[in-house]
């Protein structure tokens, strides 16, 4: 689970904030972070009305706070976020937070062939 693996994770996202469209684009091809360079792999908004619209995003690096600070880099404040992948594994929708599961022999040996990829 270390973040040299490159994995990718993928979010779900809610934010308050109105970011055009260009804002969203600049996130995709990476801004300038107080840590150095950071994009989204993918970005895709799922629901969009009202004051908090809902994203799906993909990432591969696991700087602390990513998902958040590449918001905040356009001006939006995110109230939620779930990690709904990580790699080839789909996330129970049932986990509830500081809950787990034990991997099947199958998504450990996924997860090891991802990484040696």
């Amino acid at each position: 689970m270390h973040p040299s693996s490159q994995l990718q994770r993928e979010y779900a996202v809610r934010a308050l904030g109105e970011p055009s469209e260009e804002q969203l684009e600049q996130l995709t091809r990476g801004v300038e972070l107080e840590d150095g360079p950071a994009k989204f792999d993918s970005l895709t908004i799922t629901e969009g009305e009202g004051a908090n619209k809902s994203y799906l995003v993909t990432v591969s690096e696991g700087r602390n706070r990513i998902v958040r600070r590449l918001f905040e880099q356009i001006g939006c404040r995110v109230n939620r976020l779930m990690r709904v992948r990580y790699g080839s594994l789909t996330l129970p929708r049932d986990l509830r937070p500081g809950k787990y599961r034990e991997l099947t022999e199958q998504e450990v040996a996924q997860l090891r062939a991802s990484i040696s990829a």
